[in-house]
């Protein structure tokens, strides 16, 4: 078996196309003495696309080195990420970018956190696109092992009391799914382990050896040593995140309208992309995305996007 660390170093050195590396590394750029990192994840990764809107994560000493007014600054203390839309016409490159501080993003990938976005995310195959040195890339593989075993340990608790590596994967993230304001159908979830079944198969028994969770593995089945009471403990833990997820996902969405330029056309772009829910835009809900957000979710919940 392949320690945990080892496979995650390996990933996050994974190919990525030159015009997302390139752009990467001018986002690193931007940051006062350079970004710590930037990690290249999301359905433009998996696929191996340059269409649409790819997704970058920069990871920063401090959120003041990024080049944004006080309050973005102020507020990705409070909320993080901040969010922003960047554009390299010469490189065919459009890109949604979140900007955190490393110590931030370390934090939120420990199963004691509240917020799921981070950990689930980080726990799906991703690159390290940029990075400033050793030291710094030896951190950022530590963080993303980290999301990596955090997630097992809640697809342990979630999933079935016997099945396939899958089985667990699929139980977790149709869980975190749930727990965020999503406009993706709900069969989306399954896509995430079709592009790489063979890894979430052999991830997953690495990444509970890592956690220190006892199993037991016969034929192609897999068992948690999980009493349940333990199980039961995990899961009303985890009722605690499903309920906050989506206000804190809505909170992000707020924040979002203030410091993400050209916030109102992304979202509608992203919602008829993943639904077919075509979402009219007027230059008041424009220039007002946050007045008109509930408009849009009303829209979205007649069409049985949003429950």
């Amino acid at each position: 078996m392949i320690p945990l660390e080892a496979r995650i170093a390996k990933e996050l050195k994974g190919p990525v196309a030159k015009p997302a590396r390139e752009a990467a590394k001018r986002l690193a750029a931007l940051a006062k003495g350079g970004a710590v990192g930037v990690l290249f994840y999301g359905s433009g990764f998996r696929a191996g696309t340059l269409e649409g809107v790819l997704d970058f994560y920069v990871l920063v000493d401090r959120m003041k080195d990024w080049p944004s007014g006080p309050f973005v600054a102020w507020a990705g203390h409070e909320l993080p990420p901040n969010v922003e839309y960047r554009e390299f016409p010469d490189l065919g490159v459009r890109a949604k970018v979140a900007i955190i501080e490393l110590r931030a993003f370390s934090d939120g990938v420990w199963t004691y956190s509240l917020d799921t976005t981070l950990w689930a995310r980080f726990a799906q195959p991703c690159a390290l696109a940029a990075v400033r040195d050793q030291k710094a890339r030896k951190a950022i593989e530590q963080a993303v092992g980290q999301a990596v075993a955090t997630a097992a340990g809640w697809a342990a608790a979630l999933g079935p009391a016997k099945g396939h590596a899958t089985d667990y994967w699929a139980a977790l993230f149709a869980a975190t799914y749930a727990a965020e304001l999503r406009v993706e159908k709900t069969s989306r979830s399954d896509t995430i382990l079709d592009h790489a079944q063979d890894r979430y198969t052999a991830l997953l028994p690495e990444a509970w050896e890592a956690q220190g969770l006892a199993f037991k593995k016969k034929g192609g089945l897999v068992t948690p040593r999980l009493s349940e009471a333990e199980r039961k403990r995990a899961r009303a833990a985890w009722r605690l995140r499903r309920w906050l997820g989506k206000p804190l996902n809505m909170a992000r969405l707020a924040k979002a309208c203030f410091t993400f330029e050209g916030a109102a056309d992304y979202i509608v772009w992203k919602v008829e992309r993943h639904t077919g829910v075509k979402l009219p835009l007027s230059p008041w809900k424009r220039r007002f995305p946050l007045l008109a957000a509930p408009w849009a979710l009303w829209r979205l919940w007649r069409a049985g996007v949003v429950k």
